[in-house]
């Protein structure tokens, strides 16, 4: 059974100290190196199975540790239920991603690792409801949280929410070189390329203590976006363009498997990884979980000798409207189809990367290239699927653009009644554009119900077969590692009936 609030937010205190302690250190250290000092994390939950994750640490390991897990369902561990070793290689940065089965559906779980004499913190998990069970849910989705731009104390927040899952849509670390007069700063001396590099940028993010504290309290559902690479990258080019973009694009997909909690069998081969996937909340809900960077198109009308994205006038680049651009690849495409023509689940979450909802900066129109207005044919033909196969309940989960939007989802912009709604959230900590830039281009996109990009912080949600509703959750400062947090906004969705309301 599912613990109650009250043993949820114990499991995230259990081991604070009167002298402030956080909760997090090892429960046991046999030496003076702490394997451990990455965390430990789980995702992809199933109703029989979740993926468990940590990364061991150290000067000295050797080439091959085995690494011995429990999982159990009582933090004492009195009740193991499943355990197992997992050989965790130099190869693939000492990484662990064990995958226990045959567990029960709807249940919580305890897990922790021991490996070289050392054991892990303990971090709590779940499966998710068996098919056909209406079970509600509480999650949230969050994106962009660079380093250097703040603290994470939106982490800390949610963590005593105390979800049943977290949605992560992309940028977990951002590639670039460390910048003087910073907040925090990026380690090393220059961008992320290597996997070297990447491996030390992912190290020093997981080291945050309110990162690892949520990480530690609930399964994760990850997607990437572009800084897992580089910035506005578009299958094989990067906005500065390279002839090796591959070669760092193969490094940068293994440093991102290497820390998330995803299965073995996702592990990326050269510069080629498996990342959109399905899950399911029993008959409540299915999450689409997208990839708009690996396949899409190159962004449209870029600079000579450049890739990446830029803001074009409509008249100017007629290569914009191309009705063959793609932003997700045919495949995927077609398996995203094929997925929302089922009619199993309540309600269907498309998790991906970027706002959906077209915005125009003029009233001739002007648009930014590197998201789904630089890609409107793509948008057009994903719309036209929801409508023709009548999905049940669509509502696009967003993040990449570090400001909170809620809109609805339109066929074609005149009509009246929305297919969709869609929940963008604002980044953890990346800086968002000025609020009085944004302001005037609001009239011309009234499909959009709240836009604010001075806000920093994540979305949460409560989702029953009913309704939808969503809390816009802001810290009251990035930079203040202490920062308290409000609640901005309220929205629901009803069952049935597409179109955010207020409250």
């Amino acid at each position: 059974m599912s613990l109650t609030s009250f043993d949820r937010r114990r499991l995230l205190q259990w081991a604070a100290i009167s002298t402030g302690a956080p909760w997090f250190v090892p429960a046991a250290r046999a030496t003076d190196v702490d394997r451990f000092a990455l965390g430990i994390a789980s995702g992809s939950p199933r109703a029989d199975s979740v993926v468990l994750w940590t990364r061991l640490v150290g000067a000295d390991l050797p080439p091959r540790v085995p690494v011995q897990w429990e999982l159990a369902r009582d933090e004492a561990f009195t009740q193991v239920v499943a355990r197992g070793t997992e050989t965790a290689e130099a190869a693939w940065g000492h990484s662990v991603h064990a995958q226990p089965r045959e567990l029960a559906p709807s249940r919580s779980y305890f897990y922790r690792f021991s490996a070289l004499g050392a054991r892990s913190a303990t971090g709590r998990t779940r499966t998710a409801p068996p098919r056909g069970a209406n079970e509600s849910l509480a999650f949230a989705i969050a994106s962009c949280q660079r380093w250097d731009h703040g603290h994470f104390a939106a982490w800390r927040h949610l963590a005593d929410e105390a979800p049943d899952l977290v949605v992560f849509l992309g940028d977990y670390i951002y590639e670039y070189a460390p910048v003087a007069g910073r907040v925090r700063l990026h380690e090393g001396s220059g961008e992320a390329t290597t996997l070297a590099q990447y491996r030390a940028r992912y190290a020093q993010y997981k080291g945050d203590t309110d990162l690892q504290r949520i990480h530690a309290a609930a399964p994760w559902i990850v997607t990437w976006d572009d800084h897992e690479v580089a910035n506005d990258y578009a299958n094989d080019l990067a906005d500065a363009a390279a002839p090796d973009f591959l070669a760092r694009r193969a490094a940068a997909y293994q440093a991102w498997w290497e820390h998330m909690p995803l299965p073995p069998s996702s592990r990326p081969v050269r510069a080629n990884a498996q990342v959109f996937d399905r899950y399911d909340w029993g008959a409540l809900a299915r999450f689409h979980v997208l990839d708009d960077r690996q396949y899409r198109d190159h962004q449209a009308c870029q600079k000579p000798g450049r890739g990446g994205g830029g803001t074009v006038d409509l008249a100017a680049c007629p290569e914009l409207v191309a009705p063959k651009r793609t932003l997700l690849g045919n495949a995927q495409e077609q398996w995203l189809g094929d997925g929302l023509a089922r009619d199993d689940v309540r309600w269907n979450l498309l998790a991906q990367q970027t706002l959906m909802a077209p915005f125009t900066w003029t009233k001739e129109g002007r648009f930014w290239t590197d998201g789904w207005s630089g890609y409107p044919a793509a948008r057009e033909r994903l719309l036209d699927t929801l409508a023709e196969r009548r999905t049940a309940n669509p509502v696009v989960l967003s993040g990449d653009v570090h400001c909170n939007y809620v809109a609805d989802l339109k066929r074609r912009p005149g009509d009246a009644a929305p297919l969709a709604t869609e929940f963008c959230g604002t980044s953890i900590t990346s800086h968002g554009m000025a609020q009085a830039r944004l302001d005037p281009a609001l009239p011309l996109n009234p499909h959009i119900h709240y836009a604010r990009s001075e806000e920093r912080g994540y979305m949460s949600f409560r989702l029953n077969p009913q309704r939808l509703e969503a809390t816009l959750r802001v810290v009251s400062d990035a930079n203040d590692p202490h920062a308290t947090i409000r609640s901005a906004a309220r929205f629901s969705v009803e069952a049935g009936r597409a179109g955010a309301q207020v409250g």
